[in-house]
């Protein structure tokens, strides 16, 4: 079985997000890790090849330090990586990413493609399906349970309020959720091996497009950070009189009443 993971490159979690002098995001001294929904779909690949047998792809695109999650990727099991990389993807949006991608997969062929159903920096939760579409073939999404068998994909889906069973044939696009596996930290031997196993890097000229091809329909006005939150208020007093300040305060300063 051929599986590619599609991979994303974002900040960590716990980083403290500014914006530069120019409005941009500050990536200075922030830390960098694999999208955490992309570790789960990588997890589940790497299980399945295990159980059945096959091989494991990573495929990143973007900035050239997404090599590091590529290495990383490569440390817990992975048996190859491709980073796409350009000057013309910089601006890049959703759509372009798609495109290059489901380019480069239709050109390789794959049996099984799993990815994150959302990055957590941006939220779009858009490539993956995007990917689908674009190669024809059937979706599910938000997955937290997964099963192979006889050419077909048995999931078990989030839905709102509850859960759904679905099945579709292979090749097939699965998005992970939080909840269908734990993914494995790499091993010292992991990360020897790593350093032996291919990891290319390409342009969009090796996958057969141009820069005009990527050019973003969606562009990004401004940044802005949240508005910090006001100092939370005790309000003194006998319980009677409390409630009417408190009605007062959230329909006059609150404005929520």
């Amino acid at each position: 079985m051929k599986i590619a993971v599609l991979l994303k490159q974002t900040f960590d979690t716990e980083a403290t997000i500014s914006l530069d002098s120019e409005g941009q995001i500050n990536r200075q001294g922030v830390n960098l890790i694999i999208n955490p929904y992309d570790e789960f779909a990588l997890e589940e690949a790497l299980c399945l090849k295990e159980n059945y047998g096959g091989e494991v792809t990573v495929i990143s695109a973007g900035a050239p330090e997404a090599q590091t999650a590529l290495s990383q990727a490569l440390a817990m099991g992975a048996d190859k990586a491709v980073l796409v990389t350009d000057d013309a993807l910089a601006k890049s949006d959703e759509q372009a990413y798609a495109l290059l991608l489901s380019k480069h997969l239709s050109d390789l062929g794959f049996d099984l493609i799993l990815a994150g159903w959302r990055a957590i920096d941006d939220g779009s939760a858009q490539v993956a399906l995007r990917v689908a579409e674009r190669l024809g073939i059937p979706h599910i999404n938000v997955v937290t349970k997964l099963e192979i068998n006889d050419g077909k994909a048995v999931a078990t889906r989030e839905t709102e309020g509850g859960s759904e069973i679905v099945e579709v044939s292979l090749p097939a696009v699965i998005t992970a959720q939080k909840g269908l596996n734990e993914p494995r930290y790499p091993s010292a031997r992991g990360i020897m091996q790593a350093k032996k196993k291919p990891l290319q890097k390409l342009s969009l000229a090796d996958i057969g497009l141009s820069a005009d091809q990527v050019t973003p329909k969606v562009e990004i006005i401004s940044y802005f950070m949240p508005p910090t939150r006001s100092v939370g208020k005790i309000i003194p007093g006998e319980m009677p009189e409390a409630a009417r300040e408190l009605c007062r305060l959230l329909r006059e300063e609150a404005k929520i009443l």
